[in-house]
């Protein structure tokens, strides 16, 4: 069935059913989910090629991803919330895999040519990101995810990553922890380095000192966290507190605070940080873990919601969110052992 055909089994314009199925604003919304229903029910699938050509639409969005810095349970949730709300308005993701920044470059300017996505989502932005100034010279539109500039004339959402530790770091420090440690995320990714700056400042402000060899940077595995614990364990003065960067991370921090002999809780307190997914989750860990929380899924339906107002021609050029993040308090953290 092709769409003049649908529309007239419907009895709706051709126009309409076009523009509703495209996501066009000025279509009602009730007329919008009528046709959505209509369209399941007579199994009417529309010509992507055929609506392009008529709307100067793609109908996909794109994400570039670096092979092995890239793929992590992170990901994952971030596109099963953008592929969700987009998929309301049926629109594609479409997927690149590169190996660096070059090659990451030269798959933006492919997909600028070849018009096949009408817009990008750049993620973890670095210091001095050059990606930002490069789509704009391309004309093609896109969102950030993490912490953009402010006034950098383009739409960005990031969570408080300052915020988030400089908490958990002042909460620590209140329990009498002085020798707090941070396995953080990669050196010069922004948030990483937002999570650096919260944590000196909660040390500074509490009359720590900053121990460099208790801050480790990396990517977030069990194995990274796992060897992290194990080295400051190792140390003359370990720590009593570690924060870690992800529940990945915390896995591995688990293993080498038992593999030591020690009891979590109790010798060693942990917050990690939390980006909720279905298949880790701190309460159901012995003890239970204290995190900072913000759901990466969440996260990813909002950035498809901006997509959408971007892509329905709103201006958006200076729209930036900043999510706060909780501080969840369970069985892994308490005071420090008596004779620290």
């Amino acid at each position: 069935m092709n769409l003049k055909e649908f529309a007239k089994t419907i009895g709706m314009s051709q126009t309409t059913v076009s523009r509703a199925l495209s996501g066009y604003p000025e279509v009602k919304s009730e007329t919008r989910q009528r046709i959505l229903k209509l369209a399941q029910e007579h199994g009417y699938h529309p010509n992507r090629s055929a609506a392009g050509l008529a709307t100067g639409r793609a109908g996909a969005v794109g994400i570039v991803l670096r092979e092995g810095k890239s793929f992590d349970p992170n990901t994952t949730e971030f596109l099963a919330g953008l592929g969700s709300r987009l998929e309301s308005r049926q629109i594609d993701i479409m997927i690149a895999v590169v190996e660096d920044r070059e090659a990451e470059l030269a798959a933006y300017q492919r997909l600028a040519g070849s018009k096949r996505v009408d817009a990008v989502i750049v993620h973890t932005p670095v210091i001095d990101d050059e990606r930002m100034d490069f789509l704009k010279k391309l004309n093609m539109p896109f969102v950030v995810h993490g912490r953009g500039e402010d006034d950098g004339g383009y739409p960005w959402l990031d969570i408080d990553n300052y915020d988030a530790v400089y908490r958990a770091t002042s909460y620590l420090s209140d329990l009498g922890h002085k020798r707090i440690a941070m396995i953080n995320g990669n050196n010069g990714d922004v948030f990483a380095e937002h999570r650096d700056q919260g944590y000196r400042k909660a040390l500074k402000e509490h009359g720590l000192p900053l121990r460099t060899e208790l801050i480790t940077f990396g990517q977030f595995t069990d194995d990274f966290g796992y060897r992290s614990m194990q080295d400051f364990l190792s140390q003359r003065e370990p720590p009593t507190a570690v924060l870690a960067g992800s529940m990945m991370t915390a896995l591995g921090v688990m293993r080498a605070v038992r593999s030591g002999g020690l009891m979590l809780g109790k010798d060693i307190s942990l917050i990690a940080h939390d980006d909720v997914f279905n298949y880790i989750n701190a309460d159901n860990m012995v003890p239970t873990v204290s995190t900072t929380r913000s759901s990466m899924r969440d996260a990813g339906v909002r950035i498809g919601d901006i997509l959408l107002q971007l892509l329905a021609g709103r201006d958006l050029t200076n729209h930036a969110e900043v999510w706060p993040v909780e501080l969840v308090l369970r069985q892994s953290t308490a005071p420090p052992p008596h004779d620290h």
